[in-house]
């Protein structure tokens, strides 16, 4: 073979040899760090994805262990928030059930004030009534025993004028008619008579009663048919 059919061969040097290799080594290096990296980061997503706010922190901490003592800080404000809304919850609860029974206790008492100021005047009405329908009575005689005179108009006039007054009081009289059976609450029995009203029916008023709502000011005196033999 000539020199000039000869094949030109490069022979590698001991140094490019050896930088070679520390180029592979690097590589490899390289890849295995980050596909170390990649197993990582999805062993962190799913600690993300499970946990809850301690394996947060405890994440969080394997990275940057100030922003673990943040976040845990934050964590311990809210449970602390979530404490003191539940008892302000409760407190407005009892609060409420307080007002509700002050408001019916206060309306129980306007109601008991009402019902004394309206006992309080029905008494003092009623003591005017029992003053004044004595003199009533004795206009009623009167004009029994003055069916003749000239002064029967002028008595008249005053019964009706007392009897308005009366009527506004919301008093009005009992006076029941004959055959009317008698009620022991509103009329008295002064005597049995022998009567042509059926037996124990009121014969005649002697004197009318009074009431006032359903309150009896003073019973009619009246007299009773006798019972027949």
């Amino acid at each position: 073979m000539s020199d000039d059919d000869a094949v030109d061969v490069e022979v590698e040097s001991p140094d490019d040899a050896a930088d070679a290799a520390a180029k592979a080594n690097g590589t490899a290096d390289a890849t295995a760090e980050g596909t170390s990296g990649e197993s990582a980061g999805a062993r962190g997503d799913a600690r993300d994805d499970d946990g809850n706010g301690e394996a947060l922190a405890a994440a969080v901490a394997e990275h940057d262990e100030t922003l673990a003592r943040e976040v845990a800080a934050l964590e311990a404000e809210l449970d602390e928030t979530r404490d003191e809304l539940l008892e302000a919850e409760e407190e407005v609860k009892e609060l409420t059930s307080k007002l509700a029974r002050v408001k019916a206790d206060f309306s129980n008492y306007k109601q008991r004030a009402k019902r004394k100021q309206e006992e309080i005047r029905e008494r003092a009405s009623e003591a005017l009534v029992e003053r004044i329908t004595p003199v009533r009575n004795d206009l009623l005689r009167a004009l029994d025993q003055e069916a003749g005179s000239d002064l029967r108009p002028g008595v008249e006039s005053t019964l009706e004028k007392f009897d308005e007054v009366l009527a506004d009081e919301g008093v009005e009289p009992i006076d029941p008619d004959p055959g009317e059976a008698v009620d022991p609450a509103r009329h008295q029995v002064m005597l049995r008579v022998e009567s042509d009203q059926p037996s124990g029916t009121v014969h005649e008023v002697y004197e009318p009663g009074y009431e006032m709502g359903d309150r009896v000011v003073s019973e009619a005196k009246v007299t009773v048919s006798a019972d027949e033999e």
